[in-house]
């Protein structure tokens, strides 16, 4: 045992490149080193992200559920867009883009102490993964990702789970969870960036991380009540093609604005989000129209979505003809996880988190390893390393996940009991309804 512990350095350091030479730390520089441009396009981009999660994604998952709990739904991703955004300001931001080592940043912006714009001066800080735009912006862009991914969680146990519960799981998991694997892939020092994981806007960090969540909360959560018995139709889908809707177009700021420019790069990866994502629709429409006859609003919508996770870890490193085939396996798999898979491991993932994000997000890294061009992204893909980082974010994501829910149980109990539940939880937990 104390030989192993002795050996315990070395493996780390054979596991973790050497990136002591890579900047990580936010610098001060002139204002004239700045580009209007890319500053534009990212303001715009960071507008366009929070849109996804407000009112997008609520107004998607708002109509999925039952009337009894629309207001409730909406609530969630209301109050984690609040909740994370003053999260990500206190210390999120700071833990995964700021120094640190391999594993964790440091603590250089808690309370964003330190990050700097001297008007008289002519001088602010930008951050080193993008120098041309100012570091407010770049924390900003950075914050919005921060939202979207746990609020992508709250569809896996729709229409059961305490409010107050909710809140201290998405507060916790949000600093535990989303702050190290961010840190792992996407800043300059971490160790997954380093063994060359490939993950544009979030496959790997959004929503593969936010999929397994989800598919652990429904599982420890369990069913809803009536769950297989009772029609649990979606109350409004009108709602649900308009907050599809609202995602598809957030979306280019969402993969594009991963660029962090107003370059060609941008462009193409708005241009693979936007194949990507329309023959992810009609795969997934066609799927269901052979598989049911008939071919659904909300099965286009959600294969619509399918195919936007499934390219986004890919948007920067892959051309068209990578983009159609990675939106067409993501909207005919997707499908067939929602549903057939699903019902026959007879889990409540209420409105598809992990069938969605979690399984398009898989889709997505692991064809990327297969698809990337170096011409377009500067990296070659692996579909061996894409697979390292895919099951290390679903072992860390879904054991912590795991020890959260059950702390959380134990001190305040994550479920609204029975009745309650069949009360609704508009009325229940915020004392109002839809009439």
């Amino acid at each position: 045992m104390k030989k192993s512990l002795a050996l315990l350095p070395l493996l780390l350091a054979a596991a973790v490149p050497a990136l002591a030479d890579t900047p990580t730390m936010p610098m001060l520089v002139e204002a004239k080193t700045i580009s209007a441009g890319d500053t534009a396009w990212m303001l715009t981009s960071t507008a366009l992200v929070l849109f996804m999660t407000i009112p997008g994604l609520a107004l998607f998952y708002g109509g999925m559920v039952r009337k009894k709990n629309v207001l409730a739904t909406l609530m969630q991703s209301f109050a984690i867009c609040a909740l994370v955004t003053v999260l990500w300001t206190v210390l999120g931001y700071s833990l995964a883009f700021i120094g640190g080592n391999a594993y964790l940043g440091g603590f250089g912006r808690a309370m964003m102490d330190g990050l700097t714009y001297l008007k008289d001066a002519n001088k602010l800080t930008v951050h080193p993964l993008a120098t041309t735009i100012p570091e407010s912006v770049f924390m900003m862009f950075q914050m919005t990702f921060a939202i979207i991914t746990p609020a992508l969680i709250a569809g896996a146990f729709a229409e059961r789970m305490k409010f107050s519960a909710m809140v201290a799981f998405m507060a916790l998991w949000s600093l535990v969870v989303y702050v190290p694997v961010a840190h792992w892939v996407w800043a300059p020092n971490g160790w997954m960036a380093g063994k060359g994981v490939l993950d544009f806007a979030g496959g790997t960090v959004v929503h593969i991380n936010a999929g397994v969540a989800g598919l652990v909360c429904a599982l420890m959560l369990g069913k809803r009540t009536g769950y297989g018995r009772e029609v649990m139709a979606p109350h409004n889908l009108v709602l649900t093609i308009i907050g599809a809707s609202m995602l598809w177009v957030g979306w280019f700021g969402f993969n594009a604005g991963s660029a962090a420019a107003a370059d060609g790069r941008a462009g193409m990866a708005m241009l693979t989000t936007q194949v990507a994502t329309g023959i992810a629709a009609l795969g997934w429409m066609f799927a269901e129209w052979l598989s049911k006859g008939k071919p659904s609003v909300l099965g286009i919508a959600s294969g619509a979505v399918a195919g936007l996770v499934a390219i986004t870890p890919a948007a920067g490193f892959v051309d068209a003809k990578g983009a159609l085939v990675i939106g067409l396996v993501a909207g005919v798999v997707c499908f067939w996880s929602a549903t057939s898979l699903k019902h026959a491991l007879k889990y409540d993932d209420s409105l598809d988190a992990f069938g969605v994000h979690g399984v398009g997000g898989i889709i997505g890294a692991l064809l990327t390893g297969v698809f990337a061009v170096k011409d377009i992204g500067g990296a070659d893909g692996s579909l061996v390393i894409q697979a390292m980082g895919v099951a290390v974010t679903l072992v860390y994501s879904g054991v912590v996940t795991a020890v959260l829910l059950k702390v959380i149980d134990l001190v305040i109990g994550l479920r609204v009991n029975e009745e309650e539940e069949r009360e609704g939880l508009d009325v229940v937990l915020h004392g109002e309804r839809v009439e």
